[in-house]
């Protein structure tokens, strides 16, 4: 079965969390959660409130962390997955964190970041020439990492999928599952024929 790695940590956003995990797990992907220890995360919910100029945030769930960073090997994993929330704003100084997502830009595969999650790719140095999405007020973190921001739903761009939060998950897991799709098939291996 192949594997996927999620990135994130302490008050990551629950619906960025719980949302991929599920949808790749259904797919018939085995999904690790990593984290900066293997413990029981605590996970955040942010909302939209009129009259707020930026987002509330509350308590959300709790899952536990299956596999620490330093512990990760990268190859092990078809693809990432680096939700948004507040983790992002720390795990981006983990040198653990960073390693594990210049792999997955070095090798070409697939990678869906999530509102504060470019916060990660630019802090490891993934994101020059890159064109991403990110929550709009991150603009600045993506331009400062080298990239383009772009502020749309589900942002393409070659192995990278980026979108702005939570209510773009629809639009950004299916781009996702395209590249998954593509990346499956060219993990196969090319099955001999043979003529009788």
């Amino acid at each position: 079965m192949d594997k996927i790695i999620i990135l994130t940590g302490d008050a990551a956003e629950t619906l960025e969390v719980f949302y991929p995990y599920q949808r790749l797990r259904e797919a018939g992907y085995e999904v690790h959660i990593a984290a900066p220890e293997k413990k029981t995360l605590q996970f955040v919910v942010h909302d939209f409130v009129d009259g707020f100029d930026t987002y509330t945030e509350k308590l959300g769930h709790t899952l536990a962390a299956d596999i620490a960073f330093r512990d990760v090997n990268p190859a092990d994993y078809l693809a990432a997955v680096v939700p948004g929330g507040r983790a992002p704003e720390y795990i981006r100084n983990d040198a653990d964190a960073q390693r594990i997502v210049r792999h997955f830009f070095d090798t070409n595969a697939p990678v869906a970041a999530l509102c504060h999650g470019p916060m990660l790719l630019a802090a490891a140095g993934v994101l020059h020439g890159r064109t991403s999405s990110a929550y709009p007020a991150l603009q600045v973190d993506v331009e400062l990492g080298g990239g383009t921001f772009e502020n749309g739903g589900a942002v393409v761009d070659g192995n990278l999928v980026s979108g702005r939060a939570w209510p773009d998950h629809p639009e950004w897991m299916r781009e996702f599952m395209k590249l998954l799709d593509d990346a499956r098939v060219q993990a196969r291996p090319v099955e001999a024929v043979t003529t009788a």
